[in-house]
């Protein structure tokens, strides 16, 4: 763990709000899987010659709504492409239908392999739970509860904020605050009480912009300095590392703001 002193605040907050992808289960990989089917044959086809590699999932990809990781690596090369819609067939040559085309890539291989939890994070929302914390998932993925199914353990969260509920409430996505901000409200807490986790740098940043209680970061690759840069009070490699710093017992219940 990056030593911080913000390691206390666990002490004082009341919930755990976690990102899913590369958090709790490794699902980023077959993410990382399927961006580089989609896009490595497809730059190549368009001639540019620097081609996609894992540092464009990074940059441009990791922790966003799926359509903005298609419209941010596209500006990146200089491609610009109609926005299309939605329900755009994968073969199409829209901003919806490469994600879309992507969206079925992951679909298959989370069909094929399944997905099983970090033992770590596992084994850190079991101790949150039993400690009292409130706890939720959010993620950009319009896939969050399929995964959550797979991996066994969607019963264990009353709140997902997913890609889903986020377009269709017109929310906006990492690295804005925002569906941060709403999973805290449904849970009846304020931000400042809440610790957002996160492995993307997108996702760190949407903890900072929100003001929450304590922002961790997991370092899953994208690394420990560009994490903290982006505004992580501390960096883990495994989520374990957080259970000997789990209260014994809950914070004390405060005032809470309206449910959204």
């Amino acid at each position: 763990m990056t030593p911080s002193p913000a390691a206390a605040r666990l002490l004082s907050l009341r919930a755990l709000l976690f990102d899913l992808d590369g958090v709790l289960t490794p699902t980023a990989d077959v993410h990382m899987q399927a961006w580089s089917r989609l896009f490595t044959p497809y730059l190549k086809a368009k001639g540019i010659g620097s081609g996609y590699t894992d540092a464009d999932y990074f940059t441009y990809i990791d922790g966003r709504p799926r359509y903005d990781g298609v419209r941010a690596l596209l500006t990146s090369r200089g491609i610009t492409l109609p926005e299309g819609a939605p329900e755009d067939a994968p073969e199409l040559e829209t901003v919806s239908g490469l994600g879309n085309r992507k969206n079925k890539a992951f679909n298959e291989a989370l069909a094929e392999n399944g997905v099983a939890p970090y033992p770590g994070s596992l084994a850190l929302l079991d101790a949150a739970v039993a400690t009292g914390l409130e706890v939720a998932v959010v993620t950009s993925s319009r896939n969050g509860v399929a995964v959550l199914v797979a991996a066994g353990i969607r019963d264990r969260f009353d709140v997902v904020v997913d890609g889903l509920l986020a377009a269709e409430r017109g929310i906006a996505g990492k690295p804005d605050p925002d569906t941060y901000l709403h999973a805290a409200g449904m849970l009846g807490l304020p931000a400042s009480a809440c610790a957002v986790v996160e492995d993307a740098s997108s996702g760190v940043a949407a903890g900072r912009a929100g003001e929450f209680g304590l922002v961790v970061g997991v370092n899953r690759g994208v690394g420990a300095d560009t994490l903290l840069a982006h505004g992580a009070d501390i960096v883990v490699d495994d989520l374990a590392e957080l259970i000997p710093l789990l209260p014994d017992s809950p914070a004390p219940a405060g005032p809470t703001p309206p449910t959204p």
